[in-house]
């Protein structure tokens, strides 16, 4: 067994973040954090194109500015108490950041250069390029490791020890398994930070990267704790089609044009972004593309528009979002400084996931926080983001509520004695389960399973949804889940990186979490943010101003609510109070 005071899961940025504020603010303190590919090839370094704060080093800006367009862009579902600590808090993290060596773009005075991005009122996006989430992971794991942080990379978190504590039911620790050896191993803790990013793979086209399979996700909701707002997923504008992969929404903020067959900057043509355009919310951008494409105007046809930039200029275009033409050339063989690019909605965020109160303990269907549970980052729901995410927010709330977890977990482990763990029966357990897996000698491969899994969410959860649609997808993930179950076939039994045998668990991980998805979609009916129904268009405060719970329940998904937070009403009442959103 091995033993650590503050116990992290994942290494992007969240979870580093978080690991190095224990060691700035509490260096007494033992933290292990483990995650399941290097921290460097975490999925938060593909992160692009900037980090939201009001440093009015561009316009007259202010953090409650910053918060009205986070709260108006999440269709008015986000916590507004945890709204206001992310955007008061944005300015000193970005210092703080800086003074950890990450190398921010500047402006010809010296200062943050600060771009503008989607929704935001202001150009307060501060960036490295279009290299961002890089930078930034880059000098927090460096600044990790000269404090002594404990990095246990390529381990596979298996279960959530969640048994009887003291008072209460308490997270203890984890069972996980070591890729390069087969080791399984326990390892115990004071308490236990989720920060596994998202679910992205989940989809058959996504920005993500193979590793987002929403295993925390899983692994909250096997313990019988819920998820939360899980139906909110955000379908990015600019996946560069047909790889999905992500063209930043930086390239639209240094001025590109979507243009459809006809010639035309279509978004013009939709009343909600004529203002806006190009710089619209993600979710209204995406279903605009989408409609352009379903009415027959993508180029040629088909099932994309062009991202166009040649009007930049080969200077400015090398300077300000070089990994973006990187891209084009490399997945599309398409050179942005002579030719558009093509482009498509991607999956991209999950607004959902693990709910937490705005200290990032981890908090259960009645709202009160579970004994040594913490979570932060994409895996989290604080809930900043409500049904739509506005670009360069989750850079800052991965950095925000990763610090403040970081010392959070620090003050609440002084105090605590390890936990009392008899770890014999789970690694029994563990080490059954993985030779069942690797028993199974079925007909079906994982990659088919996994391709029948992503098409269905597609098809049935994807832009645009309705009751059939979901009642019928829900059905069809019940025939893939006896597929696993009765026709798996593993045939690698090797002992040292057995990726088949992590990628069967990972898929269990994805059936869960779409299973969780669709449920929650099909009990919200309204459209809100990223979800929209074309059986009930309209928003319906009434009814669904309200938090969705998604549990599992005798392995059967069952779904529940909990109130929004208002309170930045107190302040401005006339812009955070619910209204219709225009732009």
């Amino acid at each position: 067994m091995i033993d650590h005071d503050v116990l992290i899961i994942g290494g992007g940025l969240a979870g580093s973040r978080a690991a190095l504020a224990v060691a700035q603010n509490y260096p007494h303190l033992s933290v292990g954090l483990i995650s399941k590919v290097h921290p460097i090839r975490s999925h938060s370094v593909a992160a692009q194109g900037g980090i939201a704060a009001s440093l009015k080093n561009v316009d007259d800006d202010d953090w409650l500015t910053h918060a009205f367009d986070t709260v108006k862009g999440s269709d008015y579902l986000a916590d507004q108490n945890a709204v206001q600590v992310l955007t008061q808090s944005a300015p000193e993290v970005i210092i703080d950041l800086e003074h950890l060596g990450v190398l921010f773009s500047r402006a010809d005075n010296g200062k943050i250069s600060q771009r503008a991005f989607g929704g935001h009122t202001n150009s307060r996006a501060c960036y490295a390029a279009d290299k961002t989430g890089h930078a930034i992971l880059h000098e927090l794991v460096m600044n990790l490791l000269r404090l002594g942080g404990k990095i246990y990379q390529e381990w596979y978190v298996m279960d959530l020890i969640y048994e009887d504590g003291e008072n209460s039911q308490e997270v203890k620790g984890v069972v996980a398994y070591s890729l390069e050896t087969s080791e399984i191993q326990m390892f115990r803790a004071k308490a236990v930070l989720m920060a596994t990013g998202g679910y992205g793979r989940v989809f058959n086209t996504t920005s993500n990267d193979f590793a987002s399979t929403g295993d925390g996700l899983c692994l909250t909701a096997n313990i019988g704790l819920p998820l939360q707002d899980m139906e909110f997923v955000q379908f990015h504008p600019t996946g560069l089609y047909p790889a999905g992969v992500l063209i930043s929404e930086a390239v639209r903020g240094e001025g590109a044009y979507l243009i459809n067959d006809l010639g035309e900057r279509f978004m013009a043509n939709y009343p909600i972004s004529k203002n806006r355009m190009e710089l619209s919310p993600r979710d209204i951008t995406s279903r605009n593309i989408a409609c352009e494409i379903m009415a027959g105007r993508g180029i040629n046809g088909g099932s994309y528009v062009h991202l166009d930039v040649r009007h930049l200029g080969r200077e400015k275009i090398l300077s300000r979002i070089p990994f973006a033409r990187e891209e084009g050339l490399r997945l599309a063989g398409v050179d942005c400084i002579d030719h558009p690019l093509p482009v498509r909605p991607t999956a991209h965020y999950s607004m959902g996931g693990i709910p937490t109160n705005i200290d990032c303990q981890v908090i259960g269907t009645d709202s009160k926080p579970i004994a040594g549970f913490f979570a932060a980052g994409e895996c989290a729901c604080v809930s900043v983001h409500g049904a739509n995410r506005l670009g360069a927010n989750s850079l800052l709330e991965c950095v925000v509520f990763g610090k403040r977890a970081g010392e959070k977990l620090g003050d609440y482990v002084c105090d605590r004695n390890l936990p009392k763990l008899v770890s014999r029966s789970y690694l029994i357990e563990a080490e059954a389960k993985l030779k069942s897996i690797l028993a199974k000698q079925g007909k079906s491969r994982i990659a088919d399973i996994r391709q029948q899994l992503q098409d269905t969410m597609t098809e049935h959860c994807g832009i645009f949804r309705d009751d059939q649609r979901l009642r019928d997808g829900l059905q069809k993930l019940q025939t893939i889940r006896d597929r696993y179950n009765h026709d798996l076939l593993v045939d690698d039994h090797s002992d040292v990186f057995n990726m088949e045998l992590m990628q069967a668990i990972e898929l269990k991980s994805l059936l869960t979490v779409g299973e969780i998805i669709m449920s929650s979609a099909l009990s919200r009916q309204e459209s809100r943010g990223a979800h929209s129904r074309e059986d009930y268009p309209q928003r319906n405060d009434v009814s669904y101003l309200k938090h969705t719970l998604g549990y599992l329940e005798n392995n059967q998904v069952k779904t529940s609510d909990r109130p929004v937070d208002m309170s930045l009403q107190a302040i401005d009442c006339d812009r955070f109070t619910p209204q219709e959103r225009k732009y």
